[in-house]
């Protein structure tokens, strides 16, 4: 029995997965530059928007930039320089049979900022990016000013059982004609690579990480911190994540943290990402 729900809910998932990806895919804005990055001996995807202070984005796992940050660029891009990053992987970026971890990835990111000249930025990352984002922000604090974090955790025991058991089950034909398939289709280099992709990936996804509550902690750069009410987060280990960053106060009696968390109501992990104008509202605020 409860194998057959873990199942069910792994289908599940893949639908409103899908359903996002081909809902967000088709980003009409064109970017001012756009190349790949040599970093750490592969080649990474980045696209550059608009001009001002930067922010870079994260996407999340099997995600283009046009799936998970099509509908924000074009705001974002009127005051801000947008820096978007495709991993190793994903979307324009090759395939490589360097083993997925979520340390290299960050070191990625640095890399890819000191090939365009940025000192330091705005970090923002969904799922995957957001687990990402809180490992740069643990191994390249210098690098970061505020950072943002959309439906993601720190740690596997961030999501609920059924989450992870979810992601156990998961298998390369699951990803067969769905527009994640189109979307990579679409834009990858070389297409032969997804099933091998899909392979890096899946097992990537079932790898336990922890970065450390005591890490955490130590970010001192402001945080936010985005997540559904019911997107598969463990809502106990998130209050915990933001008392870590100094939030869970009375600021009646206090002075009120410099980290936020914000509470989408009715909301799961992959629909959270479609509130647009929510999310780019949060994010505006806090990047002032």
């Amino acid at each position: 029995m409860k194998k057959r729900k873990i199942q069910l809910l792994t289908s599940v998932l893949l639908v409103v997965i899908t359903l996002f990806a081909a809902a967000a895919n088709g980003q009409q804005l064109k970017p001012l530059s756009s190349g790949y990055a040599p970093v750490n001996g592969i080649k990474v995807y980045y696209e550059v928007y608009g001009k001002g202070e930067p922010i870079i984005l994260l996407h999340g796992a099997f995600y283009t930039i046009s799936m998970n940050w099509g509908q924000l660029i074009p705001e974002l891009s009127k005051t801000r320089q947008v820096i978007a990053i495709e991993m190793q992987g994903d979307g324009h970026s090759p395939y490589s049979e360097r083993k997925l971890d979520i340390a290299t990835l960050a070191s990625d990111v640095e890399k890819v900022m000191d090939y365009l000249k940025i000192d330091s930025a705005d970090v923002a990352g969904y799922s995957m990016g957001g687990s990402v984002a809180y490992q740069f922000a643990v191994q390249s604090p210098k690098r970061l000013r505020k950072l943002v974090v959309i439906s993601s955790t720190y740690k596997t025991k961030g999501w609920l059982p059924e989450v992870n058991g979810a992601f156990k089950n998961f298998k390369p034909e699951f990803f067969d004609n769905t527009p994640l398939k189109a979307g990579y289709d679409a834009v990858a280099p070389d297409k032969t690579k997804w099933t091998m992709f899909v392979r890096q990936m899946i097992a990537f996804a079932g790898t336990p990480f922890d970065m450390g509550d005591s890490n955490i902690a130590k970010i001192t750069a402001p945080v936010l911190i985005i997540s559904g009410d019911n997107d598969g987060l463990d809502k106990i280990e998130l209050m915990k994540t933001y008392q870590l960053l100094g939030g869970g106060v009375s600021a009646d009696l206090g002075p009120m943290p410099k980290s936020q968390l914000a509470m989408v109501p009715s909301q799961g992990h992959v629909s959270l990402m479609m509130q647009a104008p929510t999310i780019l509202s949060y994010l505006t605020n806090f990047l002032k």
